[in-house]
């Protein structure tokens, strides 16, 4: 290999391991403390948390951060054996970074796609890994020597040379003992799919995070909500869109907070609709959700049948990918809500929409999912033990 490639594969392999570090570290700081708030969390879509968060933060239950990390480390590793003279990879090492290259490549075109146009939000610090991982890509199959078709014949001769070299195989095992750790170590979202509510316990939450909770929860400014509260002591508003990831899941992850609370009438859950599509929602910023409006409006259609529950299950687990289309989503309010004149309905559904929408408007709303508890705003999702701390205290509070 050519200095000038190895130099460059160093240098872009260290920086995505900076990247993806930060990543991790962000992700991880999301999962265990209710109060931290990402540095790239710049507006609703220059955003971050939205990105690591959604059902695309994870791969197979196990977060992209760590795996990252995995791929980037792999790729200085070989690009410093390269270095060696007696090294038998100096010649076959960019190879296995290509091959490696390949599947990162194919990967993390499919993490930008859902970044960009499913999620509508751009995550900084996957940028920086995804120029990173194209650039190792291209410089890699350039300084290949010889056809990829030769290299698993040259494969044992290479395997060989590392177990019979210590400080290589010393390195590689601590490349993989390090990997695993992070990854076994990192704390799940809950993002994979629905929350089953039998038997749901909420984690506990430490007297410790309970005081730093309350602390950090006197510190936001309340506003006047202008909901009913039906006579309940808390009051909890969410404005919500039926085609983004983040009301997904925080739809699955606080139905055992829901069931928690759903007797005695103290806590009211209110769902207001602020859908990112223009269509209905004038305020909304740059969306792209080209169903929501009729998933809002069938899910306000089928309150009347008592199938909106139902129907929202629904919609949340077909979210996608691939997203449904309008035509898909007023078939699986036909079937799913039993309402059988959706287009008469809709004028009248989408009114209500709008004032949904406005009302959002006018309370700051530019992203969802948005929720007020009591008045105050949640900057970001919580995860479900704590975002039922903060409802536990407001309880406190009204005796």
């Amino acid at each position: 290999m050519k200095p000038v490639s190895r130099k460059l594969l160093l240098a872009f392999s260290a920086l995505g391991i900076g990247a993806s570090a930060a990543s991790t570290y962000v992700h991880y700081r999301l999962l265990t403390d209710p109060t931290y708030a990402s540095v790239c969390d710049v507006s609703a879509q220059i955003n971050c948390t939205q990105a690591y968060t959604s059902q695309y933060g994870s791969f197979l239950g196990i977060p992209v951060a760590p795996l990252g990390l995995l791929y980037f480390a792999f790729v200085f590793l070989m690009a410093g054996l390269a270095g060696r003279s007696t090294s038998s990879t100096r010649d076959t090492a960019p190879a296995y970074i290509f091959a490696v290259s390949t599947i990162g490549l194919a990967f993390i075109l499919y993490l930008a796609w859902a970044s960009y146009f499913v999620l509508n939000v751009f995550c900084i610090l996957c940028a920086i890994t995804y120029v990173s991982v194209i650039a190792i890509f291209i410089i890699s199959g350039g300084a290949t020597p010889f056809p990829m078709t030769t290299l698993p014949g040259r494969a044992p001769r290479d395997l060989k040379t590392l177990v019979s070299s210590p400080m290589p195989l010393l390195m590689a095992l601590l490349l993989v003992v390090g990997a695993t750790s992070v990854m076994a170590f990192f704390p799940r979202d809950g993002a994979a799919g629905p929350v089953p509510m039998e038997a749901v316990q909420l984690p506990p939450v430490t007297d410790e995070e309970r005081a730093k909770l309350a602390q950090w929860w006197e510190m936001q400014p309340k506003v006047d909500v202008p909901v009913p509260d039906g006579g309940a002591k808390v009051l909890v508003v969410k404005f919500n869109d039926y085609q983004c990831p983040l009301c997904q899941l925080t739809h699955d992850m606080y139905k055992p907070v829901w069931a928690k609370h759903a007797a005695g009438g103290q806590v009211r859950y209110v769902v207001k609709h602020f859908p990112l599509e223009g269509e209905c929602n004038p305020h909304a910023p740059g969306g792209n959700h080209y169903a929501s409006c009729e998933a809002a409006a069938g899910v306000i259609m089928s309150r009347g049948k008592g199938t909106s529950a139902r129907l929202e299950d629904w919609i949340f687990t077909n979210l996608g990918p691939p997203v449904l289309t309008p035509e898909q989503m007023r078939e699986g309010v036909r079937t799913v809500g039993g309402i059988t004149d959706f287009d008469a309905q809709y004028a009248r559904a989408i009114e209500e929409i709008k004032t949904d929408a406005g009302l959002g408007q006018l309370l700051g709303v530019n992203s969802t999912p948005t929720f007020f508890i009591n008045g105050r705003k949640l900057p970001s999702t919580l995860q479900a033990q704590y975002f039922d701390a903060i409802i536990e205290l407001e309880l406190q509070r009204a005796k």
